[in-house]
């Protein structure tokens, strides 16, 4: 039986290890999303406004020239992903690769999306402090305590 399999991506090793989880577990006849919550930097970095701070727009070029690689680098691990799971004898035309830009928070963004008939997340956890975590919550955390009805999986 076919199932749809949402895989919340970023280029971090945890990630990696979440789409190798799928790669050794899963039936191969699963259609899998590759789904990743991205930063507008198009957005910001296009902004003249005055009320931005003075240390943002003496920074401006090098911010965005940051979050560009780092678009760039989620592209990349994206691809990546879909290479890991097609040399482990899944369908290329079963995996799809989507992105969508930060609107709401990337935690609420994977919620969403696995709103849409997703049967389950996979996802990486994330490595904060005990504390940092207690007070900021991590995306994985907040996709898991989420009130929506989807099976979530946390690859440590």
């Amino acid at each position: 039986m076919t199932r749809k399999i949402l895989v919340a991506m970023d280029d971090s090793d945890n990630a990696m290890r979440a789409v190798e989880f799928v790669a050794q577990s899963f039936i191969r006849d699963h259609e899998i999303t590759l789904f990743s919550v991205l930063v507008d930097s198009a957005a910001i970095c296009d902004m003249e406004n005055p009320s931005l701070t003075p240390y943002f727009m003496a920074n401006k070029g090098a911010f965005c020239s940051i979050e560009d690689q780092k678009r760039s680098l989620v592209m990349e691990a994206l691809e990546k992903a879909k290479e890991t799971l097609v040399r482990a004898g899944f369908e290329e035309g079963g995996i799809r690769i989507k992105t969508e830009t930060k609107k709401k928070g990337v935690a609420r963004g994977i919620i969403d999306e696995a709103a849409g008939g997703y049967h389950a997340v996979l996802m990486g956890r994330r490595g904060l402090s005990g504390v940092k975590e207690f007070f900021l919550g991590s995306v994985s955390q907040k996709v898991l305590q989420s009130k929506e009805a989807i099976s979530v999986v946390l690859v440590d």
